[in-house]
């Protein structure tokens, strides 16, 4: 794996996880995030980063790489909405 792409991929998912503990800092925010849910936000980041890297690397033609990183990132929506919200309903929301 290129480093400059994996410590790209590094960077943007820490970038992202500051984001709410930041927001934790301000009174009345309504952030209130454990360390578990950092972990959770963490692995979903990186694992996501991670598959679209490889995405990048084996496949060759771009209409593919738009369609499956998008599948990639869809799937993270999902996911992050369904244990932020629980927009499904399943066993796996966070409301």
């Amino acid at each position: 794996m290129e480093s400059k792409r994996f410590a790209a991929i590094m960077l943007t998912a820490a970038g992202l996880l500051c984001i709410p503990l930041i927001a934790m800092q301000f009174e009345g925010s309504g952030v209130q995030w454990t360390a578990i849910d950092f972990a959770v936000a963490g692995v979903l980041l990186f694992g996501t980063g991670l598959a679209c890297e490889l995405v990048m690397r084996k496949v060759k033609t771009s209409g593919y790489r738009f369609f499956f990183i998008g599948l990639l990132l869809l799937a993270l929506f999902l996911v992050w909405a369904e244990l932020a919200v629980g927009i499904f309903g399943t066993a796996l929301a966070g409301s």
